[in-house]
């Protein structure tokens, strides 16, 4: 029986498009440099790479893949330090978090498992949403997101 070999982040780099290196590389030294733990699964879409805190296990951080290509979800649990941010989202972002799953726990917290880390609620643009934590705050990496992902995440990590 052979043992299944663990993928490494140099994998996960190398399907990455060319031109999106630098962006996955720069968050991943960033966040190993402030001793987030790396792991890396493989799944049906492709590898999938996640970073959690060293204290509290929770993640901070996923880069996977899907059909469309290469996305980013951030946990975004100190947004609120920094909230003004988000009415500096480019449009085509607004509307990823608008299609977001609406958060259970926040509208009947009855309707959701109660181990469920309670979603977000806050407003872009005097428009109010109420987004479950899993899907919020996940992106399409592309040229336009690249510059505004590296802010988020570096506006999270300093807050952390």
């Amino acid at each position: 029986m052979t043992k299944e070999v663990t993928p490494q982040f140099d994998d996960f780099l190398s399907e990455v498009a060319p031109d999106y290196r630098e962006f996955v590389a720069n968050a991943h030294e960033l966040l190993l440099r402030d001793n987030y733990k790396l792991k890396i699964e493989a799944k049906a879409s492709g590898l999938f790479v996640s970073y959690s805190h060293p204290k509290t296990k929770r993640s901070m951080l996923n880069f996977l893949f899907r059909k469309s290509g290469l996305f980013v979800r951030i946990y975004a649990d100190n947004f609120s330090k920094y909230a003004n941010f988000l009415n500096c989202l480019p449009e085509k972002m607004e509307k990823e978090i608008g299609k977001a799953s609406v958060c259970k726990r926040l509208i009947d917290p009855a309707t959701c498992n109660p181990k469920c880390i309670m979603g977000y609620d806050f407003s872009i643009s005097d428009k109010r949403y109420q987004k479950c934590r899993y899907s919020c705050f996940q992106f399409a990496v592309n040229f336009e997101s690249v510059p505004v992902l590296s802010e988020f995440i570096e506006r999270e990590r300093k807050e952390r």
